[in-house]
C-alpha cells in the first residue's frame, strides 16, 4: 500500500481560529473519531496536531554558515496545523479519507503521495 501525508492547512481567516475553546472541542473530538476510524481500519500510521505558526524556527545550512531564525521560512497567508500520515490502496481511497478528515477537522487537508523507497 502506498502511504500519503494529509497535511491540515490554514489561513488567518478561518472561522475555527476564531472560535473559543468550548466553540472548537466539537472539532477536536470529531477529529479523535476520525483518527479512531483510521486505526480500526489499518490505515492509521502517524499523525499529530502542531503549534500556531509563530512557534516555528527555521534552520538554513545550506551556507557555509548555519542560520537560525525564529518563525516560518517564506511569508505564506497559508500555513500547516496538523497531519495524518496514512495507508491507501490508491489516491481515490486517500482522498476519501482526506474529505472526511477535513469536516472533522473543519479545515482543508492536501493528499500528497510518499515516493517510493
Amino acid at each position: 500500500m502506498t502511504q500519503y501525508l494529509l497535511s491540515v492547512h490554514h489561513t488567518p481567516d478561518d472561522p475555527i481560529l476564531k472560535m473559543s475553546p468550548e466553540e472548537v472541542q466539537p472539532y477536536f473530538d470529531a477529529t479523535g473519531v476520525f483518527n479512531d476510524k483510521l486505526q480500526a481500519e489499518d490505515a492509521w500510521v502517524f499523525a499529530g496536531g502542531l503549534h500556531a505558526i509563530e512557534s516555528a524556527t527555521t534552520v538554513d545550512g545550506t551556507g557555509a554558515e548555519v542560520i537560525v531564525t525564529d518563525g516560518p521560512f517564506a511569508e505564506s497567508k497559508e500555513w500547516l496545523g496538523g497531519f495524518w500520515v496514512i495507508e491507501a490502496p490508491d489516491l481515490d481511497a486517500a482522498l476519501a479519507w482526506a474529505a472526511e478528515g477535513s469536516r472533522a477537522c473543519g479545515a482543508k487537508v492536501e493528499v500528497r503521495p510518499f515516493q517510493s523507497e
